[in-house]
């Protein structure tokens, strides 16, 4: 079945505390449905103070993009979601993935052990939600959003997860419409699709400001979208109906300018 559209904002604070809280009030009123927040120790306040504060100040949906589990025991990161999704009324989503490129190096500059990659923090991934499971109890279900791209961290989500998110580069089209398709097979999920660049433009903290994207462009990739509204909402259609994405994630940056795209898809 096709799902209903959602889109969501990947905000950090990058700006003073008054002009960040406006955004994420604009963001609420343009038809998003979730602010998220990523996991960059000390270069914004933390995740869960951050998504708190703007749930109670609108009627989003807040999440993690993502947690990175090496960077906290994981019964501390499943107690900090379960107490947001038990603050919010269950509008939190946990976010968490095996942490980005470089993490070891951030690890070791903060004097924390180094997890050996990939199953020992996939290990970690699976303790954490098992843990929160655990504290949600019968009563209380916190969404679980796996970033995840090689066969090991699909099976875990494809057990655990209730949207999954797919790594993505340049990989082009043909090749993320075969992981999809193979993994739908095995798993009714929500399918989220990160598009870190817009046109020219690079989403801070969602892929490096460095980043090729007329690379991307030529290689088909869904990493980008145009920046004509009109043409992004066609290939956000197309990208439902032959893939299964249904959850859309942006950078902030883009929130104003997509917002009559997300006007004319949400509900969908």
């Amino acid at each position: 079945m096709t799902r209903p559209f959602r889109f969501g904002v990947v905000a950090p604070l990058r700006s003073d505390v008054p002009t960040w809280r406006d955004r994420a009030r604009r963001i609420a009123d343009s038809g998003y449905s979730t602010l998220l927040v990523p996991d960059f120790p000390q270069m914004q306040p933390a995740p869960g103070p951050m998504l708190a504060t703007v749930a109670a100040l609108t009627d989003l949906r807040v999440g993690t993009w993502v947690y990175a589990s090496p960077l906290r025991p994981a019964w501390l990161t499943a107690w900090e979601a379960h107490s947001l999704s038990l603050l919010t009324e269950g509008r939190f989503e946990m976010g968490i993935g095996t942490g980005r490129p470089g993490i070891e190096d951030e690890l070791r500059d903060k004097g924390m052990p180094v997890v050996p990659p990939p199953f020992k923090r996939l290990a970690q991934v699976r303790e954490t939600v098992r843990t929160l499971r655990e504290l949600d109890g019968p009563d209380l279900h916190t969404p679980v959003a796996m970033a995840v791209f090689g066969p090991k961290a699909q099976a875990l989500a494809a057990e655990v997860a209730d949207t999954v998110t797919f790594v993505l580069g340049d990989q082009p089209r043909g090749e993320v419409t075969r992981l999809a398709t193979d993994f739908r097979a095995v798993a009714d999920v929500e399918l989220a699709l990160a598009v870190p660049v817009i046109g020219d433009t690079v989403a801070p903290h969602m892929a490096s400001p460095d980043t090729d994207t007329a690379a991307l462009r030529t290689a088909d990739a869904l990493t980008v979208l145009p920046d004509d509204p009109a043409a992004a909402a066609e290939e956000i259609q197309r990208r439902r109906e032959e893939i299964g994405f249904s959850y859309f994630v942006f950078g902030a940056d883009f929130a104003d300018s997509f917002a009559p795209v997300v006007a004319e898809l949400a509900g969908q």
